[in-house]
């Protein structure tokens, strides 16, 4: 009875998950909706592939076409077209091997170990790319054909068939691509700037309450430090999104249908990744200051100035939480709204400077932080200002 509970348990828990799946397709264009478009314009293009290699031209080796309408079907279109052209150039080159040396001496065991070292040095090519090991995949099929075959007129016919097989099938899977909801990935990069708002958050959000406290104990120093270093990994993925969300745009008719105004351009996208990128890098440079703090027993003293510090970081973190939720479609409304969470980073800014000067800190004494920090504080509030600018101009532009 226990077993047959559990296993009742796990088919409701599998079910709803599968539910959850489907919602997410059919409701928000995310990863799910990605996956199941794919899937069904593969289906589609495998389909028509088959189609028109098995009942219009009658191929005695059919499969072909499909198999190449699905390798080539990609993310974007650009990718479909220039890795199509890579796919088919592999395959007639590797054919092209297996033609030349077969007719030359013939399919015995020799002529298939020159077909396989000439093939993989072709396949090698940075001009093929992802696509040269399909030199020597359909080098190996042209030899099997052309040992199956029973004369030099049936052999020249298969392995021609071979060719244009593949063809029809990169041009039916770039047509499918093209012409039935072809992708644009312009949300990779507005979530590429969601990514690094995020990181930048978290990590400001995690400082204040320890700068309240006093001196930062090392443990702490060393945790913020980490995750500072960490941004690299998320920098490198933000980038690879907006590159994606470029390449999608290049071949692609949909996007005669967007409309800039209103939008950050790919440019703009560049601007506030590159900016979001350097406040990373400034805030990191901030967490290796605070390593040049030394216990002393009049740091009571200073209690004023990190409440200030704090502050400050507070506002840079509810910047940083806004822009983590960037939106094209009210891109007007939050560039106002981060505008004034800048104005109220710049106030607390000049608050950390107007304290460290009242309370007379030992700003220009290299072994104490206090100096460094004001500096700190002043490059990053630049970039914080620079971002909110960067996106009020190309709203307004």
């Amino acid at each position: 009875m226990a077993a047959d509970a559990q296993a009742r348990t796990e088919r409701t828990e599998w079910l709803a998950r599968v539910r959850q799946w489907w919602g997410r397709a059919l409701h928000y264009d995310g990863s799910e909706r990605h996956i199941l478009l794919l899937t069904g314009k593969s289906t589609l293009a495998a389909t028509l592939a088959w189609m028109v290699s098995y009942y219009a031209l009658d191929a005695p080796s059919p499969a072909f076409a499909p198999f190449s309408a699905v390798t080539i079907m990609y993310v974007t279109v650009y990718q479909s077209v220039t890795q199509s052209l890579r796919y088919a150039g592999a395959v007639a080159a590797g054919v092209a091997v297996q033609a030349a040396l077969g007719f030359l001496a013939g399919p015995d065991l020799l002529t298939f170990v020159l077909v396989a070292v000439i093939a993989l040095s072709i396949g090698r090519s940075h001009v093929l790319g992802v696509q040269g090991p399909q030199v020597a995949t359909a080098a190996f099929f042209a030899f099997s054909t052309y040992s199956s075959a029973g004369d030099n007129a049936t052999r020249i016919t298969q392995l021609g068939e071979i060719v244009l097989l593949v063809l029809i099938g990169c041009a039916i899977g770039t047509a499918v691509n093209v012409t039935i909801a072809p992708p644009m990935r312009y949300r990779s990069a507005e979530y590429s700037v969601q990514i690094l708002a995020r990181a930048l958050y978290d990590l400001c959000a995690d400082m204040p309450p320890a700068l309240r406290e006093g001196a930062p104990e090392a443990d702490t120093i060393a945790r913020w430090r980490e995750q500072a270093a960490q941004t690299d990994d998320l920098i490198a993925q933000a980038r690879a999104g907006v590159a994606t969300a470029k390449e999608s745009v290049q071949y692609n008719p949909r996007r005669l249908l967007r409309r800039h105004r209103g939008h950050l351009t790919f440019q703009g996208y560049d601007t506030v990744l590159n900016a979001l990128e350097r406040t990373l890098h400034q805030l990191a440079s901030l967490t290796r200051s605070l390593d040049q703090w030394q216990e002393a027993e009049n740091d009571y003293l200073y209690r004023h100035f990190l409440d200030r510090y704090a502050a400050f970081l507070e506002a840079v973190s509810e910047f940083a939480l806004a822009l983590s939720t960037l939106d094209e479609t009210t891109l007007s409304q939050q560039s106002q709204r981060l505008a004034g969470l800048a104005g109220d980073a710049q106030t607390r800014r000049r608050e950390v400077a107007d304290e460290a000067e009242a309370q007379g800190l030992p700003l220009a004494d290299a072994t104490r932080p206090y100096g460094v920090l004001v500096i700190e504080a002043t490059r990053l509030m630049e970039e914080v200002q620079y971002t909110s600018d960067t996106l009020h101009t190309w709203v307004e532009a």
